[in-house]
């Protein structure tokens, strides 16, 4: 949701992550506590390790109360516990997460992580759920479609598919090249983008959905978003050469809690920051 070095950006994402999210995160029960290592429990046991982005709402940043809360920190709590994996969250920076993952530091990326577009990077799990990456503006702009941004700030995360969508040649390049200065403008993180929007300091910040949903439930009256520039779908991210068993043990894992309504639950639990089962797509 980070061109320092590792111990920066966690620093500097969870100070941002803090200062935007006191007073609205307020999601039940917690999937993890702060210090990263929850359930390590069983030393013969496998482990998984999750890197995600401590300021990438509602799919893992850090709560009021100091623990690491999140949609997908759930979703990897619940299918470690039932395959008595240990489970070790990890807090990146965002731009070193290949070399993390391909130095084995983490073994999965689970972090609203696109997998469109990084197939040949990656093993991915089966896609779990549709995204779409949108434009968000101030509600008080005179933006009111996609072909309005030419000659805008529009903003987006670095490394990320937003980005990626905005620099490819079949995607929206040609609308990207009609910004200001020829191209979307990069932050670290999406918290900082949107305090910059509020502020006027950009006219537009290009993001997923999920983000942009999120951020209009905090405010709905700051907000709005224009109409996609493109669909895509989330999956769990492992190296290239990565432990085929336990990816499969994932899928089936997801499958099942399903089936078995727990990934209802959990979509209602996040309900109020923007998830919802209509977009879940991993099913029998």
């Amino acid at each position: 949701m980070k061109k320092m070095t590792k111990i920066a950006a966690v620093v500097a994402s969870l100070a941002l992550g803090v200062a935007l999210l006191a007073g609205c995160s307020s999601a039940g029960d917690t999937a993890t506590d702060g210090n990263a290592a929850d359930n390590a429990t069983n030393p013969d046991a496998p482990t998984l390790t999750v890197g995600f982005d401590a300021a990438y709402p509602p799919y893992g940043f850090l709560g009021d109360d100091g623990n690491y809360v999140g949609f997908d920190l759930d979703l990897a709590a619940e299918v470690a516990e039932r395959n008595g994996w240990n489970l070790q969250l990890e807090p990146i920076d965002w731009d070193a997460k290949d070399a993390l993952l391909n130095q084995g530091t983490i073994n999965c990326i689970w972090n609203g992580f696109t997998m469109e577009g990084r197939e040949d990077g990656y093993s991915f799990s089966d896609p779990y759920m549709l995204n779409e990456q949108v434009v968000v503006v101030r509600a008080d702009s005179d933006i009111k479609s996609l072909e309005d941004l030419a000659g805008k700030n529009v903003m987006t995360q670095v490394d990320s598919a937003a980005l990626d969508v905005l620099e490819d040649e079949e995607g929206q390049k040609a609308l990207a090249d009609t910004f200001a200065g020829g191209a979307a403008q990069t932050i670290g993180d999406y918290n900082n983008a949107f305090m910059q929007l509020e502020s006027g300091a950009v006219d537009a910040v290009a993001c997923d959905l999920s983000i942009a949903d999120y951020q209009m439930a905090a405010k709905p009256d700051m907000f709005v978003k224009l109409d996609p520039l493109s669909t895509e779908h989330y999956a769990v991210g492992f190296a290239k050469d990565g432990d085929a068993a336990m990816i499969d043990a994932v899928n089936k894992t997801l499958k099942e809690m399903y089936d078995d309504g727990t990934i209802a639950e959990l979509c209602e639990k996040w309900g109020e920051y923007g998830i919802t089962i209509d977009n879940w797509v991993l099913v029998d």
